[in-house]
């Protein structure tokens, strides 16, 4: 169990009562084989990876973020998803998927999405719970849980090789 201080807050940094998903792609080359993970804050017990034999790091960021809500789908509570990825924490953060929506799925330069195919499925996912939300975290930074999913995702690059 994973205790909270005074202030609410998790030792892995969430709101008390809220899951912490720490979720990472990678790609050897750009295209290239990709692997994607994620873990639940703080050990990382429950987790899940896979990759792709041709594939980009942005689409490993997203199908990663895209699993892990997939897989906590039916469990009730907030949810905080925790990347390295300035692109899947801006989209929300910064809420680019409302202008993406307004435009008809053309981003600001009116050309369309990349990735649109994973980020549909995903922000209608963020939308129904309403209880998601998303932090960044620098990556390679000696964040463990980072690190964690960081060498999970790596590991599942091998595996589709």
């Amino acid at each position: 169990m994973v205790s909270s201080d005074a202030g609410g807050t998790t030792a892995s940094g969430g709101s008390t009562g809220e899951r912490v998903v720490y979720a990472d792609g990678a790609c050897s080359g750009n295209p290239g084989p990709g692997g994607w993970a994620w873990a639940l804050a703080p050990r990382g017990e429950v987790r899940d990876s896979g990759g792709e034999a041709r594939t980009t790091n942005q689409r490993m960021e997203l199908q990663a973020v895209l699993s892990a809500l997939r897989a906590l789908a039916s469990e009730p509570g907030p949810i905080c998803i925790v990347s390295d990825s300035q692109y899947v924490v801006k989209c929300f953060t910064e809420e680019w998927w409302k202008g993406w929506l307004r435009r008809e799925w053309r981003n600001s330069q009116r050309e369309p999405v990349a990735n649109r195919d994973l980020w549909e499925p995903l922000i209608e996912m963020v939308r129904a719970r309403g209880d998601v939300h998303f932090r960044w975290v620098k990556g390679h930074s000696g964040d463990p849980m980072n690190d964690m999913v960081d060498a999970l995702a790596v590991a599942a690059i091998e595996r589709v090789r």
